[in-house]
């Protein structure tokens, strides 16, 4: 049985934000006033219900006061497993009003990671929804607390405890220097862990210009860059439309009905996109952007997705650690520049950049190396999480792990991870590399390629397109043409049906190396 809460009543608090030094503006500031300013006007758009700005901040006020009544205010921390759902939105708003930290958690697969990863983060409520409360233990030592029915009459429902509230306004107590947003990483590269910021870093993050008419299409899990789209969307005057998931058919369809501005999507969901037969059918006219983040994006699929989505390619360079780096604009985006299709763009005003060798010495950037960034938005470190703190972030820089280089143009190049790098004779090649040669094959319609180090080896799970098969000797024989049969004895091309991906749309690579020994039926 999960613990539970009941409900009391606390005094009203006194104003915090008095006593605060400095004058700062924080976000969740900002975003009340700009929901008041939106009165009747649609905010937020979800299945088939459109919610108003004036009917959002009601909630808002609503959920604070019931989180009050639990005990929620500074110092404290709510986490959410949540789903893509208004609700979710208005929880963290409230607990940040109220001068909590609030986090959206990612769900990892296994029971024993979720249980680890509630115990790093601590937080001392947690709100689950009918979707997500079953990937909750037994074991979990925070307050449990429901919206919506889940199944167990014994969890309190936030939800119901809200709609009994005031819905006048809720003083904001937050300060410019108590925590305030914990961002999951993808655990793409290890176990899933949260970077934190403080008030002041995550409303320098958010605080970016967005146009009042944009109309931003969300469909990636908050845990991760959604909810910073959301924030930015929201604070420039716009407009949100939310969906549960990514599907291809339903995003074209979307861009169209609901005449979508904007959109984000991690490299394999654009990919997927491009090729799909709907995409000459649709009307993507209303589209302003449309951009790729997160995982490898070899050159001849960038091509291809500049070329069947037209001039709203944009591509950017970031993490949750350190917010975003650099941006390609869709202006700057030329398919008939190799440079432009294998780099992130120009490095951002408010970042500064260096690079390192694997001796650790900084080197000159076109030459480069190591990645390090330091910028306001970046995170203040890992919540928790002590020894990796120390690793990542030094004297106010954070180490990415990533290579890459300035190129003669100043435009950013990232090479990969420096982990994935491997030597074969004078080569030094990155997982990338093969990738572009494999995805230039007229067989392969998609293929990532990740590293084995133990054996020396590169493996490599590759798509055919819908009909065909994948021609594995055709994709050795490219890879011996391009960089010598030593490199080619060492790939491990793998057929299969469907990439398999996180929750957050990036290339598993961890399933990917269990491809080995597998048949092309069984994978």
């Amino acid at each position: 049985m999960l613990p539970t809460i009941a409900s009391k009543t606390l005094a009203e608090p006194t104003v915090r934000r008095e006593a605060c030094s400095g004058e700062q503006v924080l976000y969740i500031e900002r975003l009340i006033s700009k929901l008041r300013d939106a009165g009747p006007r649609v905010v937020l758009q979800h299945r088939d219900a459109d919610l108003t700005g004036e009917a959002f901040l009601t909630t808002i006020f609503r959920y604070a006061r019931a989180l009050r009544n639990i005990a929620i205010g500074p110092e404290t921390l709510v986490a959410l497993l949540a789903p893509n759902h208004p609700d979710a939105l208005a929880i963290r708003y409230a607990a940040n009003l109220l001068g909590a930290a609030a986090t959206f958690l990612s769900i990892p697969t296994s029971d024993a990671a979720r249980t680890e990863l509630l115990r790093q983060i601590a937080p001392d409520v947690l709100v689950v929804f009918p979707t997500t409360a079953a990937s909750v233990s037994g074991s979990c030592e925070a307050t449990v607390v429901a919206v919506g029915r889940t199944g167990d009459p014994a969890l309190s429902r936030l939800d119901e405890l809200a709609a009994v509230q005031a819905d006048t306004p809720v003083p904001c107590q937050a300060c410019p220097d108590d925590l305030a947003v914990v961002v999951s990483s993808g655990g793409s590269t290890g176990g899933p862990k949260g970077s934190w910021r403080s008030f002041a870093a995550y409303t320098a993050m958010v605080g970016v210009p967005s146009p009042t008419d944009r109309r931003q299409l969300v469909n990636g899990r908050l845990a991760y860059l959604s909810q910073v789209l959301v924030d930015i969307t929201l604070l420039g005057g716009g407009c949100i439309v939310l969906q549960d998931t990514f599907d291809p058919a339903t995003t074209l369809a979307t861009i169209e009905q609901e005449h979508i501005t904007d959109l984000f999507l991690v490299e394999p969901q654009l990919f997927e996109l491009m090729d799909h037969p709907d995409l000459m059918r649709r009307d993507l006219s209303s589209l302003r952007s449309l951009t790729h983040i997160g995982a490898s994006a070899p050159p001849t699929l960038r091509r291809r997705a500049r070329e069947r989505l037209g001039p709203v390619l944009a591509h950017t360079y970031g993490a949750s650690e350190m917010g975003l780096v650099s941006l390609l604009p869709p202006g700057a985006y030329d398919p008939a520049d190799l440079d432009a299709l294998t780099c992130a763009g120009r490095v951002l005003p408010t970042v500064e950049i260096r690079f390192r060798t694997g001796d650790g010495s900084l080197v000159d950037p076109h030459e480069g190396g190591s990645i390090e960034v330091r910028s306001p938005a970046m995170a203040g470190g890992y919540l928790n999480r002590p020894d990796l703190e120390a690793a990542a972030f030094r004297e106010g820089w954070y180490r990415s792990g990533d290579l890459g280089r300035l190129d003669a143009e100043g435009r950013l190049q990232i090479l990969g991870r420096a982990v994935d790098v491997l030597a074969v004779g004078d080569l030094r090649l990155t997982p990338m590399m093969i990738e572009d040669v494999l995805c230039q094959e007229p067989s392969v319609r998609y293929a990532v390629v990740v590293t084995d180090h133990t054996a020396k080896t590169w493996l490599a799970a590759s798509e055919g397109w819908p009909g065909s098969a994948v021609d594995v000797a055709r994709c050795i024989e490219a890879v011996a043409a391009m960089y010598g049969p030593d490199v080619a004895s060492r790939l491990r091309v793998h057929p299969i049906a469907r990439v398999p991906c996180t929750e957050q749309g990036k290339p598993d690579r961890e399933a990917i190396r269990r491809l080995e020994g597998l048949t092309p039926a069984e994978a």
